[in-house]
């Protein structure tokens, strides 16, 4: 399992890209090699926690259903809660809305030694309000007009992430983000699931079947955005999402992966007084 299988492509079409990946494992495997992934990137977030010099932003999107909330928790649990926070982002807030449409996502970003997890993200802004434009009255906005609107305001929008960026990635953010590309189909038999079975049911609003009624406006948007917005310095992968076991692995397997390639991370060493005493430190102690 490469991570360049997963990589958005110069050309591709999103309604032809597969939702399902075949790993020749059964499930009981595919979760034993979701832990064992799992500990490797615990061990390489332990070793960034001390080295304390570079982040790491992952942007998690998918339709509803498309497993985001499992997907955080099952591959970010082995972490030290100290080097991974979790950032959900619904409707603006008024103090959001009080500044432009990145803000609140700016003021979330990861420190130096730790790991943000962006369940859905900045990209929201060319999503959620590209299907529904009038979304955007609420920024209040004087130079935006939803009346007259074209491709080239959203086209701006995502320009300016790109820059977002690659500006955070100079300053040692490693930007890795994630579509979870799930079927209409597969999508049917989640929500009835929630419908279904009790302890799922307060999962369930009648809202998810009016999103789920403009489908093809969102993988149209969904393609923009995976066209437009993936580069060197913070590529998109699409994730076969309709068996989330798969998914995950997928998911952790590319961020590994992506990890090593950091040769430069380490533990930092004691300065040289101390290491030069050293032994002296663990006498004392031993015979305290």
């Amino acid at each position: 399992m490469k991570r360049n299988y997963f990589e958005v492509p110069g050309k591709f079409n999103l309604k032809e890209t597969s939702t399902t990946y075949e790993t020749g494992m059964d499930t009981s495997l595919v979760k034993a090699a979701l832990k064992k992934v799992r500990k490797k990137i615990s061990k390489i977030q332990d070793m960034m926690y001390a080295h304390d010099k570079y982040s790491v932003l992952i942007c998690i999107q998918g339709m509803d259903t498309a497993g985001k909330d499992s997907m955080i928790r099952e591959v970010f649990k082995g972490f030290n809660a100290r080097g991974v926070v979790v950032e959900s982002f619904k409707t603006p807030s008024y103090k959001e809305l009080q500044h432009d449409y990145m803000w609140r996502h700016y003021t979330k970003l990861p420190e130096k030694g730790k790991f943000t997890v962006f369940n859905r993200t900045h990209y929201e802004n060319v999503l959620v309000t590209r299907v529904h434009p009038y979304y955007l009255d609420n920024e209040r906005n004087p130079y935006i007009d939803t009346e007259q609107l074209t491709d080239d305001f959203w086209h701006n929008r995502m320009e300016r992430m790109v820059q977002f960026e690659k500006h955070w990635s100079e300053n040692g953010m490693i930007v890795l983000k994630f579509f979870l590309h799930l079927s209409k189909e597969e999508q049917k038999t989640r929500l009835l699931k929630r419908i279904e079975k009790p302890k799922h049911r307060w999962k369930f609003s009648p809202g998810d079947l009016k999103e789920r009624d403009l489908w093809e406006n969102y993988q149209f948007c969904y393609e923009e955005v995976l066209k437009n917005t993936s580069h060197n310095k913070g590529k998109w992968y699409i994730v076969p999402s309709d068996d989330k076991d798969v998914s995950r692995l997928i998911v952790a397997t590319i961020i590994y992966q992506t990890l090593k390639k950091y040769t430069d991370i380490h533990y930092p060493q004691p300065e040289e007084e101390v290491l030069e005493r050293i032994n002296e430190y663990k006498t004392k102690l031993l015979t305290d």
